[in-house]
């Protein structure tokens, strides 16, 4: 039997797994194939030279720590995509979809931070149910704690969960891959911190009555032929 692919689109190195990263595990570890998409890179000018390759090399390891089939970095600049051709951005993205044609694909939640904004325009395009994104069953969007809840409310969209994934197993495996960010691992009670994190998990858990849990905001979802639920 093929084992279901799920991908990952991740505006930056460390933004799935602070925003996914026990369900990355989670899914993983139920025989699932993930593959995680990381579009921007900090290169100079904006940023000092060899810091993109640092956080790759942060990223590649948080990524099998948490059992991901393939680590995808497109390279686009940091801070700078808003800006530059939408075909781009756009193509890269469409290219993995197409050949990877996944059942699930998590984008990031259009929040304040402007890569983010432009990855998510870019992941509702590339998702959409055609061609390979047919394919899809479920598209949702995934808070990234330190960037999700600074969004103004009333004045700009509010991250809204409406599914919920339980990473009590798996939490240990997600605060261990962000520890492989050395460069971007921030002292309690800053946002990255793992307190932080751990706190996250624990509130949103407490909403649907679990230890720990994730929680995304749901694009689509179609359920199978002859069933009302996922299987």
């Amino acid at each position: 039997m093929t084992r279901p692919r799920a991908l990952v689109i991740a505006p930056h190195p460390d933004d799935e797994v602070l925003g996914a990263g026990g369900t990355i595990a989670r899914l993983a570890g139920e025989g699932w194939t993930v593959v995680v998409a990381t579009v921007c890179a900090d290169r100079p000018p904006a940023y000092p030279a060899g810091v993109a390759e640092q956080v790759e090399a942060e990223a590649r390891a948080a990524h099998a720590l948490l059992g991901v089939a393939d680590s995808l970095f497109l390279g686009l600049p940091s801070v700078e995509v808003s800006r530059g051709s939408v075909a781009a951005l756009n193509g890269p993205l469409q290219d993995v979809v197409d050949e990877l044609r996944p059942r699930l694909a998590l984008v990031p939640f259009p929040d304040r931070h402007v890569d983010h904004r432009a990855v998510f325009d870019a992941s509702m395009v590339v998702t959409r149910p055609i061609g390979a994104g047919a394919a899809l069953r479920t598209v949702a969007m995934y808070e990234t704690v330190s960037e999700t809840f600074w969004n103004a409310p009333g004045a700009e969209p509010v991250f809204t969960p409406s599914w919920h994934v339980d990473i009590t197993e798996t939490l240990p495996a997600k605060l261990a891959a962000f520890r492989c960010f050395g460069s971007q691992l921030q002292d309690d009670p800053a946002p990255r911190s793992l307190r932080a994190l751990e706190s996250l998990a624990g509130f949103r858990g407490s909403q649907v009555g679990a230890t720990a849990a994730e929680s995304f905001q749901l694009v689509r979802a179609l359920s199978p032929a002859g069933s009302v639920m996922e299987r």
